[in-house]
């Protein structure tokens, strides 16, 4: 009789047990069915050794500023009479982005991985890379975007423009802006440093798009600087393009979750 008042079912009659039917009329589960604290510890310690297996990455990153030695060329103002609305649009005027040069620092420089990522791929972002066209002007000057990522376009000036892209890798698009508020959306098929933009209209706006395969690409700010971060440890070959000054590459080794510097001196020539 005790080992019979053990069991679930009585193996002569058949009959539920005293314990599982008040189970059923209270809507419970049978107990066998109930986890219980040993089965969520046995779980616990296995899933902490999967995940003590799998090694955290920590991406390195490389920072640098980028220097103009020498004098620089005079930023020459824009010359807007064409199109009152542009002039209108900029009341004290506005000068030239070639050479923007702040206390020996060069901004708009386009600087990425040139090679050493060997055959990693990186899927484009879903999110687009915003090319403005603001008071005449393309805003920004320089931009980088992923192969088959969205450029953006928009028109936030009241006149029209026109998006004439001169790329070589890619085929090339003329597509006219007459309204404000109007947005048209491009992608790069293919890697190209760099691919040039410009307005028929307006012929002092330009732009450039540096168009990668990879995400590890940067644009120097005004204060020179930038920044490539989440690069996996490796030694890689960096090359700094400028509109007019070129380009110049460096070698450089990132160590994993570590950071290193490389900086650039572009020289006017004669």
């Amino acid at each position: 009789m005790g080992s019979a008042a053990l069991e679930l079912r009585s193996p002569r009659a058949g009959c539920t047990s005293p314990n599982v039917f008040r189970n059923q009329l209270e809507g419970n589960p049978p107990m066998n069915a109930r986890p219980t604290l040993t089965s969520f510890a046995v779980l616990g310690t296995a899933l902490g050794l999967v995940f003590s297996t799998i090694p955290a990455f920590a991406g390195g990153a490389v920072s640098g500023t980028v220097k103009f030695d020498g004098d620089a060329p005079a930023r020459r103002a824009i010359k807007m009479d064409a199109d009152p609305k542009c002039t209108a649009a900029n009341p004290d005027g506005r000068l030239g982005e070639v050479f923007v040069v702040n206390d020996g620092k060069l901004q708009n420089v386009f600087v990425y991985v040139k090679a050493g990522l060997g055959d990693q791929k990186s899927e484009a972002p879903k999110e687009p890379v915003v090319l403005n066209q603001q008071g005449c002007m393309y805003d920004p000057h320089v931009i980088g975007v992923q192969v088959g990522q969205t450029v953006e376009i928009r028109n936030s000036d009241d006149t029209l423009h026109n998006v004439h892209s001169l790329a070589e890798n890619t085929k090339q698009f003329n597509s006219a802006m007459p309204m404000k508020g109007m947005t048209i959306k491009k992608r790069y098929q293919a890697p190209e440093i760099m691919a040039k933009v410009k307005c028929d209209v307006h012929p002092w706006m330009a732009a450039y798009v540096g168009v990668v395969d990879h995400p590890f690409f940067a644009v120097s700010g005004a204060d020179g600087t930038f920044t490539i971060a989440d690069l996996p440890a490796g030694t890689y070959t960096l090359e700094a393009w400028h509109e007019k000054m070129g380009t110049q590459t460096m070698e450089v080794t990132v160590s994993e979750g570590g950071s290193a510097t490389a900086d650039f001196a572009f020289t006017p020539k004669g």
